[in-house]
């Protein structure tokens, strides 16, 4: 009884003395503190009589608050330690009993992390595997299991994958981003994993920064508006949890991450990601905390992760940079207590790591300062091992790990997962469909910023004959960028299905000549196109000044643009990247100029603003400068001088 995954077994309704010999004697296996059974249970919706022999936190009837009381009453100082330490599923698969062996309460696929094969099937029968290890425990605690959904399931190949953030932030369209993230949340559950690390709700003001694709834009107030994508992830209802359409969500990076300073960063090579955040407390707070602020209030996210980055205070003497997962001012007094945040905490990859001190003291320090759940992806014997030292010395109060296992908990009732532990695959058949396609394909064109429209270039007619230049007009790895299968995303058209923007303008034209180097010859030819931008990275290995990185065009795109540019008498130029690029010295030259972001799978809906299908309205979500050494500049700024202003774009007629 104690491995199967029938929610009799880990949830009997209350009845009014009704109830099977197996399901009295699943739940009398588990009692801790058993009491006689001479009399029925209590009616439903009521606590269960004293003589009842069945835990009350198996009676999903029950408040969430009793539950959860009822079961860390039970727990041991190991268990509830198991239920704080989150694992990768790398370091379990060969050995999944370890799950239990450690009590584990979560696991999570990093970037690149996924079955083989990987397809909506192997990911649903690789996570209730991992499951069912979790269910043979004492107290039949379900995993909770995390993945990184951040514009659609991303690790999953065949999901649907929507542009990157700052995309979205260009379509000024909160509830395309619900929608958006309700079909991720949709595809995500449906394969196995109940929880997304998404969304991103920092506010990038540096664009050298190798996340600035991950912010919806540098003014905190369009992050705001944009926080409606944790309603399409959990929707709008504790209720709603428990849905097979839905997930929990988690905001990130609590706080300051899109705020650092350039230099600051003493991780590995990188400049400016993981660096500091050198502030006073009222910008700090109008900034940074703003969106978060949004997310606890108004849409009330489960959980959120602190930030690799630091914070110094300006506003405070001697002032010196604290780690985010450090801060009990941030975490526990701001966050928990002022905020109201009565989710949990997860901290990132290996986060604790990088704080100072031993590894007993930096689980302690960041324990105490407030983090709930540890992300200790190939150490988590270790990170229990020490947290239970620590306990037992007294320097880490049994208070503040009963708080931190009551939200753990707690989520994990809402989430149905008591109940429904295995994966529910209802909608398993909807991963990639057309519909879910369609709304990707509207988001790209929604995001779609025309900067420049001389001599009416655009729309484009299907009757001219079109000379496409360029890598990217034809790379779907290039257009969807990173976390996108893997943690940094991989050029090509193999690693996952969808539709090229060159693919999208053959398909409204008859007339298409396509070479990636511009060397083909362009006679004949009545427009341009030329294709421009970056290459995939993720994370501090997209900084500036990281491994070749520069907001400069390449030294190639800048020579496919004069060669069109020059040849053609048209000349339409679209920027494929995820974030402004130094394009001063190639404007003049081009009649059109697009800002295509990332685009993700659906490059269709780059060509529908093309020709006109869909009008040209997005806008920009941050501020364009005029060179490299212009950043930082955000709105608001004195001396505001760049290329383009934060919120400009050029609209068309539909």
């Amino acid at each position: 009884m104690r491995h199967q995954p029938a929610r009799h077994v880990l949830a009997p309704r209350l009845t009014t003395g009704r109830r099977t010999a197996g399901l009295l004697l699943a739940a009398t296996a588990l009692v801790a503190t058993a009491i006689p059974a001479s009399s029925a249970l209590a009616e439903p919706g009521i606590a269960a009589t004293a003589d009842s022999r069945t835990p009350l936190y198996l009676y999903p009837e029950l408040p969430t608050a009793q539950r959860v009381l009822d079961l860390l009453g039970r727990m041991t100082l190991a268990e509830k330690i198991g239920q704080m330490t989150q694992a990768e599923r790398g370091s379990v698969d060969a050995d999944p009993t370890q799950i239990a062996n450690l009590n584990l309460g979560s696991l999570l696929s990093g970037g690149g992390s996924a079955p083989t094969p990987n397809t909506p099937k192997a990911w649903a029968d690789m996570v209730d595997g991992y499951q069912k290890q979790a269910l043979t425990t004492r107290l039949h605690i379900p995993l909770l299991y995390g993945i990184d959904s951040v514009h659609g399931a991303g690790n999953l190949v065949g999901a649907t994958i929507f542009p990157q953030n700052i995309g979205m932030g260009a379509t000024r369209d909160p509830q395309l981003v619900a929608a958006e993230e309700h079909i991720t949340a949709t595809e995500t559950r449906a394969t196995g994993p109940q929880w997304v690390f998404a969304p991103c709700v920092c506010v990038t003001r540096d664009e050298r920064w190798g996340r600035t694709y991950e912010s919806f834009g540098e003014d905190p107030r369009l992050v705001q508006r944009m926080t409606t994508a944790v309603d399409g992830f959990q929707g709008t209802r504790t209720s709603d949890l428990a849905r097979p359409d839905r997930v929990l969500a988690t905001v990130k990076h609590f706080a300051g991450d899109g705020d650092t300073t350039y230099g600051t960063s003493t991780t590995n090579d990188y400049t400016i990601d993981r660096g500091v955040t050198i502030t006073s407390h009222r910008r700090f707070q109008d900034i940074d905390l703003a969106p978060y602020v949004t997310a606890v209030q108004l849409h009330h996210v489960g959980s959120i992760m602190p930030s690799y980055s630091s914070v110094q205070w300006t506003d405070v003497p001697g002032s010196k940079p604290v780690k985010m997962s450090a801060s009990k001012e941030l975490l526990t007094d701001v966050l928990k207590q002022k905020i109201g945040f009565d989710g949990f905490l997860i901290s990132d990859w290996d986060a604790i790591t990088e704080l100072p001190g031993d590894f007993a003291t930096q689980v302690r320090t960041s324990v105490n300062a407030g983090m709930d759940m540890f992300m200790q992806p190939y150490d988590a014997p270790q990170f229990e091992q020490a947290l239970t030292a620590e306990v037992q010395a007294g320097r880490v109060p049994m208070s503040r790990i009963d708080d931190a296992v009551s939200r753990i908990l707690r989520t994990k009732f809402q989430l149905g997962l008591f109940e429904h532990p295995y994966t529910d695959r209802t909608h398993i058949g909807t991963v990639g469909s057309p519909a879910h396609r369609a709304v990707a394909r509207r988001a790209v064109a929604e995001s779609q910023v025309l900067l420049k429209n001389d001599h009416h270039a655009l729309p484009l007619r299907p009757s001219q004959h079109l000379y496409v230049a360029g890598v990217n007009a034809d790379d779907l790895g290039n257009q969807a960028g990173g976390w996108t299968v893997s943690w940094q995303g991989q050029s090509g058209n193999t690693a996952f299905p969808g539709t090229t923007i060159l693919q999208g303008i053959k398909q409204n034209a008859k007339n298409v000549t396509y070479s990636a180097d511009a060397t083909a010859p362009t006679t004949g030819s009545d427009v341009g196109i030329v294709v421009v931008g970056e290459t995939p990275y993720a994370e501090g290995m997209g900084d500036v000044g990281t491994g070749g990185h520069t907001l400069n065009l390449s030294a190639t795109d800048r020579a496919n643009i004069d060669r069109v540019c020059s040849a053609i008498k048209t000349c339409i130029v679209l920027d494929v990247a995820g974030r402004p690029q130094i394009i001063t010295g190639q404007l003049p030259k081009a009649d059109a100029f697009v800002m295509s972001w990332l685009p993700g799978s659906e490059g269709e809906g780059v060509a529908d603003v093309l020709f006109g299908k869909h009008p040209f309205t997005g806008k920009l979500p941050v501020t364009w400068p005029r060179s490299e050494a212009q950043e930082p500049i955000n709105i608001g700024d004195a001396n505001y001088d760049p290329l383009f202003p934060y919120g400009y774009g050029l609209t068309t007629k539909h």
